[in-house]
């Protein structure tokens, strides 16, 4: 299935029917009261969390979704049927934004979570709405009121705990296969992974989503490479794994390229935890692997793990590592939700 994170939609609602005139005409009532019922309320558009998608690519092909209108009334004081309420389903992790991209309407982080997006219309009122002492016969009705309508963009960002960054070809996609059930692309050249891949990752009892963006390169923050639609995807992420490849000729500068890229995109990413990595340890001596872990430590101002995924050497410790940070993290954010409450 092709990955698609953003969409730009337009919905409108149903319509309201329009009210009826009409009187009561009968065999031995010739001159019956009014009797005209009210139009149905319009359908409306809702939108719903699908935790069996995960892409907005339904999307890319219909762009323009209307509710029906509600049926007009009728005589004998019958009000017209409503309108069918269109359902949109999305997947877990959409953020819905008004027309301009910026100002956040929703934000949909749990399964089935629903939205509505556009209101009906009122159905019109009957002639018999309207009959007083004065004015037994009134042939007034009024007309539905009109659905809303609006464009509106569809931005989807991944929820996972943890983000896997890097260089293109630095071994995420690889590391990702090897400590969850995700079956990546792997290939040994540049942007073998051309889209994100989520996994799940067991810790015993417990577990958490892994997710491997594409490598980012220089400029990725202003888009280049498409960066900054891959960025938002670990906008969520407690914990970055950042790795970085041992058989770089510069493992310092390949560091300092994507921590600016991080940095300069902003937007939560800089004070995430980070946990640094050596990947592709198997390739180099042990000597030479000694002296880049601490050219990388001095680099980053912090302890560097070692890392060979194909041989899952290394692989056990870092996600033992992500784990404690997460658990952590989820343990002081139950206190504080606790705390709120008491």
């Amino acid at each position: 299935m092709r990955f698609l994170d953003s969409a730009k939609i337009f919905v409108k609602s149903g319509d309201g029917g329009s009210g009826c005139v009409s009187f009561r005409r009968e065999k031995y009532i010739p001159m019956g009261g009014p009797n005209g019922g009210d139009g149905g309320r319009g359908g409306d558009v809702v939108v719903r969390a699908d935790p069996a998608l995960n892409t907005l690519i339904d999307f890319r092909y219909k762009q323009h979704f209307k509710a029906t209108r509600g049926h007009h009334g009728m005589g004998k004081d019958r009000t017209g049927s409503q309108g069918d309420r269109l359902e949109l389903r999305v997947p877990v992790g959409t953020q819905i934004l008004a027309e301009d991209g910026v100002t956040l309407i929703a934000d949909i982080q749990s399964e089935h979570e629903e939205i509505m997006l556009a209101r009906g219309g009122d159905g019109g009122r009957g002639n018999a709405r309207f009959k007083t002492s004065t004015n037994r016969a009134p042939r007034r009705a009024d007309p539905g009121f009109p659905g809303e309508e609006r464009w509106l963009w569809l931005k989807l960002k991944l929820l996972a705990d943890a983000g896997l960054i890097g260089l293109p070809n630095a071994g995420k996609s690889t590391l990702l296969s090897v400590v969850s059930a995700a079956k990546p692309k792997i290939g040994d050249y540049p942007f073998t992974t051309l889209e994100p891949k989520l996994g799940t990752v067991q810790i015993g009892h417990d577990s958490f989503v892994l997710a491997d963006i594409p490598g980012l390169i220089e400029g990725a923050h202003a888009g280049v490479g498409l960066g900054d639609q891959f960025l938002a995807h670990i906008e969520r992420c407690e914990v970055l794994v950042h790795l970085v490849a041992a058989d770089s000729a510069d493992v310092a500068a390949d560091y300092a390229t994507v921590r600016h890229e991080i940095d300069a995109y902003g937007r939560g990413l800089t004070g995430k935890t980070e946990i640094i990595c050596l990947s592709k340890c198997d390739l180099l001596d042990p000597e030479t692997i000694r002296i880049r872990v601490e050219t990388l430590q001095q680099a980053a101002g912090q302890s560097v793990l070692q890392l060979s995924a194909p041989s899952r050497i290394g692989a056990d410790s870092i996600v033992q590592r992500v784990w404690q940070e997460i658990s952590a993290k989820r343990r002081e954010r139950a206190e504080n939700e606790l705390a709120v409450v008491l």
